[in-house]
């Protein structure tokens, strides 16, 4: 018989903790009826964090998907009047893309799904233990502070 791999078990579990996220955020979305798809929200998220309208081309290399998928989806994100197209005041023939009052109002939605299915997630955890998760989430998120092969045995550098 094997010993078990707690590697391959925290994998498992990250793995159906990610589906419960989904699944719960699913939910809240539904509730509040915002008519887009998850793509469509991520979309939206991650045009909020430009500073200027970017092009199709720079949204496709940010969400890492090919250029016609971004077309698709600002197709129905614009039939239902969350972005809108804009030509690049440098170069007319650029089309940047923009987010519309409505489309900020959809974000504001979006984030407060998002904060109510961390809410029913994180339930029940207490605040060192919520303090302890976001510490641990911090460390998979960004990687170790010090870069392993920077250390030798015993932590020692060099």
């Amino acid at each position: 018989m094997t010993a078990p791999d707690p590697d391959g078990l925290l994998a498992e579990q990250l793995l159906r903790l990610t589906r419960r996220v989904h699944r719960i955020q699913k939910r809240h979305l539904e509730r509040r009826e915002l008519g887009i798809t998850p793509a469509q929200s991520r979309l939206l998220r991650t045009l909020a964090h430009y500073g200027s309208p970017p092009r199709m081309a720079d949204l496709a290399e940010r969400l890492e998907v090919v250029p016609r998928a971004v077309t698709t989806l600002v197709d129905g994100l614009e039939a239902h009047g969350k972005v809108r197209r804009v030509p690049d005041p440098a170069n007319r023939r650029v089309i940047r893309i923009e987010l519309t009052d409505d489309g900020r109002a959809t974000l504001r939605e979006l984030r407060a799904a998002r904060r109510a299915a961390a809410e029913e997630i994180l339930a029940p955890l207490g605040e060192r233990e919520r303090e302890l998760l976001g510490e641990l989430m911090n460390t998979l998120v960004d990687g170790p502070a010090t870069p392993p092969c920077a250390e030798g045995p015993a932590g020692r550098t060099g």
